[in-house]
């Protein structure tokens, strides 16, 4: 039976490990410990995902939900409501909705066919590429009267941006980009109106695109936050990690029917590869509009260094081999 170590207990670790247990291999998980995430937006398409991959349908049933995302960014830009359909939940939240039941410990180094990095610390032959330096504070606010509970809120400011999430009835959760939530609320022509105050302490997260490199090698494969960091501004990484782990346990499978392992890693590499440069399209045009300083100027000149980093790691690519079918890679051709 071929095993396999996966190293975190993120939503990547616990994808790899459910679709890998499902297919009959042998799985041990090594939990690692850092700070949860105290509110995660999940699209409709991410929670359809979440469906599948667990066989849950009742996975987000009780969960505040959003229906309206009012925009404010850019220069002088007034708000603008648009429509939305997510919910709002926290990791641990979410980690707990799964209901994982781990097998704690590890096989010798002998018994182990395959590792899954899903955390950090990084596999030794890998390193981190990173590209901005902007940091972000999530903090709980209590939300004023009337407000809508429906509703999340986006603004940029001349120094960074704002994001409002509502969370259980009578409070929510603002994240912060460029610097401290006071700081921004200052400057804040949009959110402001629809805090009472903040509640608690924050904590304070990186959140510029990162990628570690190489993602994978012989044995071994990066997933999750030990692969891809994104910007929880641009993209929806909690969906991504779970796409991720889609992957690493279908090469995991596909070696152990057969499969050349250089063929499937490098597939994996590239679709990786692929998704982080999506990613950085993203931020470029989210950065681009809503610039207005310094600050906007010199984290977007970090988003163009890393689309050229991947024009070149790119570059020296081979067309894809394998497709992914359900939960399993199909040889093309």
């Amino acid at each position: 039976m071929v095993a396999v170590v996966i190293r975190g207990g993120g939503v990547a670790a616990y994808g790899s490990a459910h679709l890998l247990r499902a297919a009959g291999f042998q799985v041990v998980m090594e939990r690692t410990d850092r700070a949860r995430l105290p509110a995660l937006m999940l699209s409709e398409h991410t929670q359809a995902l979440f469906k599948d991959v667990f066989n849950r349908q009742d996975l987000f049933r009780d969960l505040p939900r959003i229906g309206t995302r009012v925009v404010s960014w850019g220069p002088n830009a007034q708000p603008l409501a648009l429509p939305h359909s997510a919910v709002v939940v926290s990791e641990q939240d979410l980690l707990e909705r799964l209901d994982l039941k781990h097998v704690e410990g590890r096989p010798s180094a002998a018994e182990t066919d395959w590792t899954i990095a899903a955390s950090r610390p990084l596999p030794a032959d890998a390193v981190e590429h990173q590209f901005g330096t902007r940091m972000a504070a999530a903090m709980q606010v209590s939300p004023k009267d009337g407000s809508d509970p429906t509703a999340c809120w986006i603004e940029s400011i001349e120094s960074g941006w704002l994001f409002l999430l509502p969370g259980a009835p009578g409070a929510g959760w603002l994240l912060a980009a460029g610097g401290s939530p006071e700081c921004l609320l200052n400057r804040s022509r949009l959110i402001v109106k629809q805090i009472e105050g903040l509640v608690g302490r924050e904590t304070q997260f990186p959140s510029h695109p990162r990628i570690a490199w190489p993602l994978c090698g012989s044995g071994w494969l990066a997933c999750g936050t030990a692969a891809l960091a994104f910007d929880p501004l641009c993209g929806d990484g909690t969906g991504h990690a779970l796409r991720e782990a889609i992957l690493a346990s279908a090469v995991v499978r596909a070696v152990a029917k057969g499969a050349k392992p250089e063929d499937v890693l490098a597939h994996y590499r590239a679709r990786l590869l692929a998704g982080f440069n999506r990613h950085l399209e993203l931020c470029r045009g989210f950065y681009f509009s809503g610039r207005s300083g310094p600050w906007w100027d010199s984290e977007l000149d970090a988003v163009h260094r890393g689309l050229e980093w991947c024009k070149r790691e790119a570059g020296q690519g081979t067309e894809p081999r394998y497709r992914l079918s359900g939960f399993e890679l199909q040889a093309l051709g």
